[in-house]
C-alpha cells in the first residue's frame, strides 16, 4: 500500500510524535494552520471517516480519548478544534482517517 500515513506508522517516513500507543498515532502536523496542530491516525489503514465501521470504530473513540488527555496534557484550556476532511472534495489530501487538532488562534465557522 502506498499510504503516507501507513509509512510515518512503520517509520518509514519521520515525524514529529507528541503521542503513540498500540492504537494510534499523533504527531504535529509538517503545514501547522494553528499555533498547535496535530494529526491524531489510527495505526490501521482506514480510508476516511466514510470507512468506519462496527469492526473498526473502536480505533475512532480511543482516538478521541486520546485526543482529550493530550489536550489536557498540553494545555489547551481556552478550547481546540478538532477536523476530519472526508474525501476530496470536502480536502483529504491523504486517504487514511485522520483527525486535525488544533488550537491557538481564533477559529470562523465554516472557513479557517
Amino acid at each position: 500500500m502506498d499510504c503516507l500515513f501507513c509509512k510515518i506508522i512503520a517509520g518509514e517516513i519521520p515525524s514529529s510524535k507528541v503521542y503513540e500507543d498500540d492504537m494510534c498515532l499523533a504527531f504535529n502536523d509538517i503545514a501547522p494552520q494553528a499555533p498547535t496542530h496535530i494529526l491524531f491516525i489510527p495505526k490501521v489503514h482506514i480510508g476516511s471517516c466514510g470507512e468506519v465501521t462496527p469492526d473498526n470504530s473502536k480505533y475512532v473513540s480511543h482516538i478521541f480519548e486520546k485526543i482529550s488527555e493530550v489536550a489536557a496534557q498540553k494545555g489547551l484550556t481556552d478550547g481546540f478544534r478538532v477536523v476530519s476532511n472526508c474525501g476530496v472534495s470536502a480536502g483529504q489530501t491523504v486517504p487514511h482517517l485522520h483527525f486535525h487538532v488544533m488550537a491557538g488562534r481564533e477559529f470562523t465557522w465554516p472557513a479557517g
